[in-house]
């Protein structure tokens, strides 16, 4: 499974943007999806992850109430829609996939798949 995350850019504080995690050669809707990123000069950090039947999704405390994520099995794509952006959200922005929803939240180095990132700069 090849994994592609789009739909970054560069919007002001208080803007949204929705990122797109677009799956292609294999069985994507199997896997739960979870959303990192990594700003400059810091480690990488969990966001937000979803479980393959969209039953179950979870949130970093820094991201509760303004990101939302969701998936499109049909489609073989994850969204990460981004509300009240702040300064701080800016970083690259990765999706990947995992056999578990906990692996996803809690073991992000045992992904088996990694799509390259987007970058999204918000401004102040």
């Amino acid at each position: 499974v090849q994994l592609q995350a789009s739909g970054g850019g560069l919007v002001e504080a208080g803007g949204s943007l929705r990122l797109s995690c677009a799956a292609s050669g294999g069985t994507f809707s199997r896997y739960a999806t979870g959303w990192f990123r990594q700003a400059p000069g810091k480690e990488r950090e969990f966001v937000a992850a979803i479980s393959w039947n969209s039953g179950s999704t979870y949130y970093a405390d820094s991201v509760k109430g303004r990101f939302t994520v969701s998936r499109d099995n049909a489609k073989n794509t994850v969204y990460l829609q981004m509300n009240s952006l702040k300064p701080e959200d800016t970083a690259v922005y990765y999706c990947a996939a995992g056999q578990t929803l906990t692996l996803v939240t809690t073991a992000p180095q045992h992904m088996k798949y990694w799509g390259k990132g987007t970058l999204v700069t918000v401004s102040s």
